[in-house]
């Protein structure tokens, strides 16, 4: 591995934003190694020599803890109340999962994680799935770590295996939604991930759906400040 390269664990790479974001990763040379962590075997996704593909219980990390060790951990994992069946089951995956894993991490030597959360966070939100959401960043960011970039999408657009009503109507509807909670494509979200991962900046930083459209864009807009700490 060059000096200036770093080593990725990837968390839902067979989401719609961490597929994205694999590709990213692997055709970027800043990165020496991919590794990814996930719930099933690769469906699709061709072997690279610096891809390493772990089938592994998200729920219960500890065994593969040592897997974790790495210079960036990049958190795409997350499902919808409707597909976890219950808000109980909903909090073990989307707040449960990243916060096991992160500390394993910290533990392991892990400095940067990178997390896909969502626009409206808010561990006040009086919506239950924006409270889970700030719930979590607020949890990740008492952990010492280097450095903590949170990506906050909109409604996602792409191709799923499964069918979500609300990013199917965010694409119909999309022209009457306002730029702040417009629609944006997976690729977008991947593309600033794998951005931020490859800076080396230190602190806190959130990034929401208006600067990824305009990074994609080619509208280079002045990275958000970090806080000294995370």
């Amino acid at each position: 591995m060059g000096s200036n390269q770093k080593s990725v664990v990837l968390v839902g790479a067979t989401g719609l934003v961490g597929a994205e974001c694999l590709k990213l990763l692997l055709a970027d040379p800043a990165f020496a190694r991919v590794r990814v962590l996930a719930r099933r075997p690769p469906d699709g996704v061709p072997p690279a020599p610096r891809l390493a593909w772990h089938v592994v219980d998200l729920e219960h990390p500890e065994p593969c803890a040592d897997l974790l060790a790495a210079d960036v951990l990049i958190c795409a994992l997350g499902t919808t109340i409707g597909q976890a069946g219950s808000r109980q089951r909903f909090r073990a995956v989307d707040h449960g999962i990243p916060l096991a894993l992160a500390k394993l991490g910290v533990e392991r030597g892990l400095k940067d994680l990178l997390l896909v959360s969502a626009l409206g966070a808010n561990p006040r939100s009086r919506v239950f799935y924006n409270r889970v959401k700030g719930e979590l960043e607020e949890a990740l960011a008492a952990l010492p770590l280097r450095s903590l970039t949170i990506v906050r999408p909109s409604l996602l657009l792409g191709e799923r295996r499964e069918r979500r009503l609300g990013e199917r109507l965010a694409q119909r509807l999309a022209f009457l939604i306002p730029g702040r909670y417009a629609a944006i494509p997976a690729r977008d979200v991947a593309a600033a991930l794998v951005r931020l991962a490859r800076e080396d900046a230190v602190g806190k930083r959130v990034v929401e759906s208006r600067e990824m459209r305009a990074w994609a864009a080619g509208e280079e807009t002045q990275p958000p400040a970090a806080s000294r700490r995370p």
